[in-house]
C-alpha cells in the first residue's frame, strides 16, 4: 500500500487510534477535541505549530523533576487542566520525530487512564509537506479541574526486575534501537552524544527492530501488512506472546508499543521505560553484543 493509502485501508486492528491530517483541519473547531504537540525538540512549538494546538514538554509536564520516574496523579491532574482538558475531551498528539515523542506522550495519559487520545499520522512533517498553516499564536483554554485515575504502572509499563522474570520464561523482547546501540557499537544513536550508560549491547534474546522501520517516508505509519511483515515474517514476533519493548529512555519503544498494540493488535505489550540507561548501568545484569 501507498504512503497515500487511507488509514482505514491499511488494515489495523484499531484504525480509530490513527486521524489524518483533513481530519484535524475538519475538527479544527471543535471543543470536545484538543490538539497537543509534543516534540523531542521542546522548543519547536515556540517556532510554528499547527493552529489550536498545545504544547507538552516532555521533560517538564510528563517526568518528576527530582525521580527518574513520571509525575504524580497530582501534577498530571494539574497539567491536564491548565490544558483545558476533561476525561471525555479526546486528545490528539503528534510531534517531530515521526510522531516518538507524540506517542511517548499517548503512553503516559495512558498510565493515567485517559485512553481518550489518537495521534495525526504522519506528524509534523505530513502538515509541513502538504503546505499546510502554521502559527505561533498560543491558543487560550478555560482551565478545567480534570480527575485522574491513579497511575498504572502494571498494565503497560515494565520495570527492571518484571524483564528479569520475563527473560526467566523467555518472553519475547523488542529492541527498537539503532543497530550500532544494539551491537554495543555506540550508546546513543550516531548523531547524539555518546553517553547514558557504562556498557553497551542489548538484552540477551532481544529481536532488532529498529522503531523507524514503522514508518513511510512521509512519516505516516505503514499498512499493517508492511509491518507484519517486518515483526512478524522477517523477525519472528509471534502476536500473542507477551511483548516488552525497551530503548534508551523508553521514547522510541513506546512507538513500537504504539504500533504492535494498537496497528498490529498484540494485547500484551509493555513499554520498559527504564530501556538501557538503566540496564546499560546496572551491576551484573545480563548482556549480549
Amino acid at each position: 500500500m501507498t504512503e497515500s493509502t487511507s488509514i482505514e485501508q491499511r488494515g489495523y486492528a484499531h484504525p480509530e487510534l490513527l486521524v489524518n491530517t483533513d481530519w484535524v483541519v475538519e475538527h479544527k473547531d471543535d471543543p470536545n477535541i484538543r490538539l497537543l504537540e509534543s516534540n523531542e525538540d521542546i522548543l519547536l512549538y515556540d517556532t510554528g505549530h499547527i493552529p489550536g494546538a498545545l504544547k507538552i514538554d516532555w521533560h517538564d509536564d510528563l517526568n518528576d523533576r527530582l525521580r527518574r520516574d513520571y509525575v504524580s496523579k497530582e501534577a498530571f491532574e494539574e497539567l491536564a487542566s491548565r490544558l483545558g482538558l476533561t476525561p471525555e475531551t479526546t486528545v490528539v498528539f503528534y510531534g517531530d520525530k515521526n510522531n516518538w515523542w507524540a506517542t511517548y506522550a499517548l503512553w503516559v495519559f495512558q498510565l493515567f487512564g485517559h485512553d481518550n487520545a489518537r495521534i495525526m499520522d504522519g506528524g509534523r512533517l505530513k502538515w509541513s509537506e502538504e503546505g499546510r498553516e502554521w502559527t505561533r499564536e498560543v491558543p487560550q483554554v478555560e482551565r478545567t479541574k480534570y480527575q485522574a485515575s491513579e497511575r498504572d504502572d502494571a498494565r503497560i509499563r515494565a520495570f527492571r526486575d518484571d524483564v528479569l522474570k520475563h527473560l526467566e520464561k523467555k518472553g519475547q523482547l523488542v529492541d527498537v534501537r539503532s543497530p550500532q546501540e544494539y551491537s554495543g557499537e555506540k550508546l546513543h544513536m550516531p548523531e547524539y552524544p555518546q553517553e547514558g550508560a557504562m556498557r553497551g549491547g542489548h538484552i540477551p534474546t532481544a529481536k532488532n527492530i529498529p522503531w523507524a522501520r514503522a514508518v513511510n517516508a512521509d512519516g505516516t505509519f505503514k499498512s499493517a501488512d508492511d509491518l507484519r511483515e517486518i515483526y512478524e515474517k522477517e523477525q519472528g514476533l509471534s502476536p500473542n506472546a507477551e511483548t516488552i519493548a525497551y530503548c534508551r529512555i523508553g521514547e522510541r519503544s513506546s512507538h513500537t508499543w504504539f504500533v504492535l498494540s494498537y496497528l498490529l493488535g498484540y494485547p500484551n505489550v509493555r513499554n520498559y521505560d527504564g530501556s538501557w540507561t538503566e540496564w546499560g548501568n546496572l551491576v551484573n545484569a545480563p548482556i549480549e553484543r
